[in-house]
């Protein structure tokens, strides 16, 4: 779990790191602008991170799996060689994603300086704004989206119908809060992350602000937020937390 943890933490940095500096900037600055160049490369990490996270929570839901339907076999299933496989399929799923979108994205024009209604450069945010005929890429892009989405989400739902199907056999009540916690924080992040990406990707581009929360939660809130719901499961975590606050609380006493 935390081989996969690790892995999920490095990604969430990345994940934010694509869009958060610009994000910045552009709230500092007064002319907010960015080239096509830049904004295609910042497509291509968007696409990359997010795809990979939809990978690796799937690869984590099997984790847990294994780890309470099976788990006097989880060493010998889930093995030093087969973490490493899975972790390398997902970064390798995302990056082939985001490269066969980018690569069609490159041959699309853009006619003169556009106005983004976003705070960042997201492929159905690029459509409206291209002179091209973008019918290949949008349909490209949707297919993508919705084999990388629906796969990954279906292989979570499998794994987690096991998983309750498990929990629920469980005889004693304090067993069954005791098996399902151990789960909780990455159902928490599923639901978070698969939620807002698919009201992000999957309705249709209208410009609304309901676009822009979506994809701040989506791009922004989420990385934000899975290392707080992993630590605080920690004992360690929530005793070292309640040290700091005890201690700077002193000084406003």
């Amino acid at each position: 779990m935390y081989f996969f943890l690790s892995h999920l933490s490095f990604l969430d940095l990345c994940f934010s790191s694509a869009t958060v500096p610009k994000m910045l900037e552009n709230l500092l600055s007064q002319t907010k602008t960015i080239s096509v160049r830049g904004c295609l490369v910042q497509v291509f990490f968007v696409f990359d991170t997010g795809g990979t996270e939809a990978s690796l929570l799937s690869v984590m839901a099997y984790d847990r799996y294994v780890a309470i339907c099976h788990p006097l076999l989880y060493d010998q299933k889930m093995n030093h060689h087969l973490c490493k496989g899975l972790a390398l399929g997902a970064w390798s799923l995302g990056f082939l994603d985001a490269l066969l979108n980018i690569l069609l994205a490159m041959t699309l024009d853009f006619c003169g300086d556009r106005s983004i209604p976003h705070y960042s450069c997201e492929l159905p945010s690029l459509f409206p704004l291209s002179c091209s005929d973008v019918s290949i890429n949008f349909a490209v892009l949707l297919f993508s989206g919705l084999f990388h989405g629906f796969v990954t989400f279906v292989l979570i739902i499998f794994s987690y119908t096991l998983i309750i199907s498990t929990i629920l056999n469980i005889s004693s009540s304090s067993g069954r809060g005791k098996t399902f916690s151990t789960c909780s924080s990455h159902l928490t992040a599923v639901i978070l992350f698969f939620g807002s990406a698919f009201l992000r990707y999957f309705l249709p581009t209208s410009g609304s602000p309901l676009e822009t929360i979506t994809s701040v939660q989506y791009n922004v809130v989420t990385p934000l937020v899975n290392p707080l719901i992993y630590s605080l499961k920690n004992k360690e975590v929530k005793a070292g937390v309640r040290r700091t606050f005890k201690k700077y609380s002193q000084y406003f006493k």
